[in-house]
């Protein structure tokens, strides 16, 4: 007799809906403008939704394509879409029409979900996507069906609310796929299965301190690496999400404080929106607020200026290769003692692994041999184990090239600190090499950041006759500010080598990701136009 099942179970997160609704089912699970589900609610819908697929005829496999901001139906669908078996893959809202045209046929998406306001991306491209069967309106601002098909509640009411046994019988099934950026190139789509999504959910919560009484707003998209996985870890808690449609400081501060907000995620670039507008409106936090920030290395300033309002800063490190954080810059007791500045440079750092991720070091990519641990020997980080992709999908070259060695090669080049933390010193494409000279853009850029007429930054490479590149800085100045070159390039002299300063300093707005994240490759295309570029 095969005695398996009695000590085994397949991790999945789909389970931890149905242990939410079974403990807590009258407590509220999620919150949107004058919409209030509870946890019994939130897993009837969730199995409509998973009983109108299968009623569709959407099979183990299959692919659900979601094109919708942070709102429920996006949240029901990282539940239903996995509990039949088949592949969720969240499309970023702020791509071209071309690129959801190419991730919806590349993934062979069956079914296509899309927000009203979104629904344009899909329009212009309907007749391209030849293998999608069905379509639905997810009509949040307006009752229009701009694409042919169902609206989201008349789809949900062709389904049943008895609960679903999941249809997944192994742990490495595919659960999701989410696209990268594709800035060097066409997206390719990140793949995660069920164990590493159960896994990497539980290790968020463990990390940010999350519990049955937390409360966590969504101001991270959730087509970013399915949120982080915040997606399936609040649920798995039992806590409350709070969902909002656009992220924006005039609507995040008030509804910290109508909910009682307690936990949220955001890359730098909103904490800068947030720190600002608070500081322009006077707002101090009521009540305790922890936020993860990852995404890009943030500058101790923005940490500061964030903690200064009364936030308390868990920084993280990821991909979405990695089902978004892997390392924590895990806090030691002895380090409150010290000054402000100097607990959040040390709160900038990359850090250590994830309790469940346990494995990522900084080594030569040329002999994968780890780096010393001197704080100064710049490597690549590489990471390995449960919360790392399973691929890219129909890419088995790019999956060889990122796996070479039996780690995931990161791209990201760091240096490992005697406690062994780690700290991001560059991408390797940012790395400026200077007459010879390696320069960290995020090293400059961490001075830029404290001059006190300096909003945002970025520093890239650009040509120069004599020393092959130079560092140049991209300023956003603060409201009001008007800040001089000279002042930029006399302040960073001052404070670190005077080979590292920018040679030259451009004022204006900064190209940005959907996730906020400073898309250089824009400003690098635009200097090096008509000239040879560095290969690196």
């Amino acid at each position: 007799m095969d005695h398996k099942n009695v000590f085994f179970d397949v991790l999945t997160p789909v389970h931890f809906i149905g242990r939410s609704a079974l403990i807590y089912p009258n407590k509220t699970a999620i919150v949107y403008n004058d919409k209030r589900y509870t946890y019994k609610e939130f897993y009837s819908r969730v199995n409509q939704l998973a009983s109108a697929l299968k009623n569709i005829g959407i099979q183990k496999g299959d692919k659900v394509a979601f094109i919708c901001p942070n709102i429920p139906p996006m949240l029901e669908a990282h539940f239903a879409v996995p509990m039949i078996g088949a592949v969720l893959v969240s499309v970023n809202i702020r791509l071209a029409s071309q690129e959801v045209c190419y991730i919806i046929n590349h993934s062979e998406a069956k079914a296509v979900f899309a927000d009203n306001e979104f629904a344009g991306l899909v329009s212009p491209v309907i007749t391209e996507l030849k293998q999608v069967k069905t379509f639905v309106n997810i009509c949040d601002i307006s009752n229009d069906k701009p694409l042919p098909g169902l609206g989201y509640e008349d789809f949900l009411a062709t389904g049943s609310p008895a609960p679903i046994i999941p249809d997944v019988d192994d742990e490495y099934q595919l659960m999701t796929i989410n696209y990268t950026s594709g800035t060097t190139g066409l997206p390719k789509g990140v793949m995660y299965h069920h164990r590493g999504a159960y896994l990497n959910a539980l290790g968020e919560m463990l990390e940010i301190g999350f519990d049955s009484t937390s409360t966590y707003l969504w101001t991270l998209p959730m087509f970013h690496c399915n949120g982080w996985c915040f997606t399936w870890g609040v649920t798995a808690m039992s806590g409350t999400h709070v969902c909002l449609r656009k992220v924006l400081p005039e609507e995040i501060y008030p509804t910290i404080n109508r909910e009682n907000v307690t936990h949220l995620c955001a890359a730098p670039t909103i904490l800068i929106g947030m720190s600002t507008y608070a500081t322009a409106n006077s707002i101090k936090l009521k009540h305790p607020l922890r936020i993860m920030t990852a995404g890009a290395p943030p500058a101790p300033t923005i940490i500061q200026n964030m903690e200064s309002v009364g936030a308390i800063i868990t920084h993280t490190y990821g991909l979405t290769e990695v089902y978004g954080p892997h390392t924590v810059c895990a806090w030691h007791q002895e380090w409150a003692k010290l000054p402000a500045e100097e607990q959040a440079k040390l709160k900038s750092r990359q850090g250590v692994p994830y309790i469940v991720a346990m494995f990522a070091d900084v080594v030569d990519p040329a002999t994968m041999q780890p780096v010393p641990r001197d704080g100064k020997t710049i490597g690549e980080i590489v990471m390995r184990g449960n919360n790392v992709m399973m691929g890219y999908y129909n890419d088995p070259q790019a999956t060889a090239v990122a796996f070479e060695g039996g780690w995931f090669h990161s791209g990201d080049l760091a240096v490992m600190h005697p406690d062994n933390y780690i700290q991001i010193m560059d991408r390797k494409k940012d790395i400026i090499i200077s007459g010879g000279e390696n320069i960290s853009t995020v090293e400059v850029e961490n001075v830029i950041y404290r001059h006190p007429d300096v909003l945002e930054v970025a520093v890239i490479a650009v040509p120069d006759e004599k020393w092959g590149e130079v560092a140049k800085a991209f300023v956003v100045p603060k409201a009001g500010a008007h800040p001089k070159a000279e002042d930029i390039i006399a302040f960073c002299k001052e404070r670190m080598a005077k080979f590292k300063a920018p040679k030259s300093v451009e004022f204006g707005e900064l190209p940005k990701t959907a996730t906020g994240k400073i898309q250089k490759f824009k400003l690098r295309d635009k200097e090096w136009q008509g000239r040879e570029k560095r290969v690196n």
